[in-house]
């Protein structure tokens, strides 16, 4: 992509969207608990059939629509997406290739160390190494070798709904650098929620990542929706993956609407 002239991405090609319809309004999803969660993707393998790649695959999608909407509302094309091992960072390396598609400068910056990346997540660090996105080492918790040091935007897939433990060396210390890079102007997209963040009790597990937006997958984490972790949640949209509308419904329960709210 040319450094000069306007910045301009490509999006998926459809009809545009009716801005006063949301297809999947916050006030209609669902509250999903880290068990709920596990049991959805569980049973819509399991039972109806639906590959986990395709359910990874339409977060990605869902993510990176979010993600080039924020660049192309402050017109940058650098993004950063900093990837831990699980499926967290398979999110991350599907969103990097959605990215570098549509035409955005993209690098990637892997928190697993060579082997951690298993399953999904395996097959699209192999797609993004063959495609030849540029990828840094970040095992050893430095973002130093990523490349641009002003990233307009950084994606943070470190980690999910799995963390229930404090962050300690090397990922706090990835942590710290996005939180820094969001002090000097870059903007933070959050994968499902804010790393560092416990994704049931809302509590923050020692060092949390700061997101402007956070783009929570299927349905919404309780965590998410206490007074305690809005300073690190930033925006909450609610990106659907796919999961058939009937799991989610039985083992979820509905967001209360606000007090005096109508329907």
């Amino acid at each position: 992509m040319p450094n000069d002239g306007p910045t301009r991405f490509a999006r998926r090609e459809g009809p545009d969207p009716d801005p006063t319809r949301d297809p999947f309004p916050l006030e209609r999803a669902y509250v999903l608990t880290r068990e709920a969660v596990r049991e959805v993707d569980r049973r819509a393998v399991e039972e109806l059939g639906v590959p986990s790649i395709v359910l990874m695959e339409n977060a990605a999608l869902a993510l990176a629509d979010a993600a080039i909407g924020v660049l192309c509302e402050t017109g940058g094309r650098r993004a950063l997406v900093v990837c831990g091992p699980g499926s967290n960072g398979g999110d991350g390396l599907a969103v990097a290739r959605h990215l570098h598609n549509a035409g955005a400068d993209v690098r990637v910056a892997l928190a697993g160390r060579a082997g951690a990346y298993r399953g999904d997540a395996s097959i699209n660090l192999e797609i993004v190494e063959r495609m030849g996105l540029a990828i840094a080492d970040a095992s050893e918790g430095s973002l130093a070798d990523a490349g641009d040091p002003r990233p307009d935007l950084v994606v943070d897939a470190l980690f999910g709904t799995g963390l229930t433990r404090p962050l300690e060396g090397a990922m706090a210390a990835l942590v710290g650098q996005i939180n820094d890079l969001r002090a000097r102007g870059a903007l933070v997209l959050a994968v499902d929620l804010p790393s560092g963040l416990d994704a049931d009790r809302g509590e923050v597990l020692g060092a949390v990542v700061r997101a402007d937006l956070t783009v929570t997958l299927a349905g919404v984490k309780p965590g998410l929706l206490r007074l305690e972790a809005q300073e690190v949640v930033g925006e909450l949209i609610v990106g659907d993956i796919g999961c058939p509308r009937e799991l989610i419904e039985e083992l979820g329960d509905p967001i209360e609407p606000p007090p005096g709210a109508e329907g």
